[in-house]
């Protein structure tokens, strides 16, 4: 079995899958490594033989984790990292290293299911778009504040706007003109979200062309399914380009 992790600023989203199939057979997401290490432990018939993970965090807490990982499993963990090129696709950041791993496993994993020019949109904490071209060049992308960041900085600079996360899902069930604080801030967020999604098919359009891709992924990638019906919604993203960036045998 290989374990496979996409450790992010706010989660770690993990799965096992079994060394021949590559077939899912577990996996969630978590806040901390220790609930990480309580999931996987619940695990019945778990049998780890390898780990292999994209992290945006530190170094450091990289290294923490992978070594509480080898502690309690005894697997040692294969890092993604930074590459001018792999797989047919070239880095487009100037300085090739200062391109998030998440977002450059991501762009592996489309680019290969693809084969032809993909804007790739990941939905999360932050929203991140990046650009392909038919040949592999990868053009670089967007980074703006996701859901949860907009809410929240609205939450901490705004004294009289306090709710909590029932509220603010039940909020997202009409899109009407808020008749609430609540209301107000959930469908503003959204529409912002979705304009720039937006924005992006409108770029893709001019850089890449009319025959493009569209890969949506994230936590919040469901959140603006409706106005893009032509993508393909890929929670799992990520993992497929990390099997490209840290194939293991």
């Amino acid at each position: 079995m290989i374990l496979e992790l996409d450790c992010g600023n706010s989660f770690i989203k993990w799965r096992v899958i079994d060394n021949e199939q590559l077939v899912a057979l577990a996996g969630g997401v978590v806040g901390s490594d220790e609930e990480l290490i309580s999931a996987l432990q619940a695990t019945a018939g778990l049998a780890l033989r390898q780990c292999r993970l994209v992290s945006v965090r530190s170094d450091d807490e990289t290294r923490v984790l992978t070594s509480r990982l080898h502690e309690v499993f005894g697997v040692s963990c294969v890092c993604a990292s930074p590459a001018i090129e792999m797989a047919g696709v070239r880095n487009g950041y100037s300085e090739y290293q200062r391109l998030g791993l998440d977002r450059w496993v991501a762009v592996l994993g489309a680019y290969h299911i693809a084969r032809k020019p993909c804007l790739v949109l990941d939905l999360g904490t932050a929203v991140t778009s990046d650009l392909v071209t038919a040949g592999g060049e990868h053009l670089g992308g967007f980074i703006c504040p996701g859901m949860p960041l907009m809410r929240n900085q609205l939450r901490t600079h705004t004294r009289r706007i306090r709710y909590d996360d029932e509220a603010a899902e039940k909020a997202l069930l009409d899109m009407a003109p808020g008749r609430s604080t609540v209301e107000a801030v959930e469908r503003g967020c959204l529409l912002m979200l979705r304009g720039f999604v937006q924005a992006q098919i409108e770029l893709a359009s001019e850089y890449l062309g009319e025959e493009f891709e569209v890969f949506l992924t994230g936590g919040d990638a469901l959140l603006v399914r409706d106005v893009l019906p032509r993508a393909r919604v890929l929670p799992d993203l990520v993992f497929a380009g990390l099997a490209i960036a840290c194939p293991l045998h």
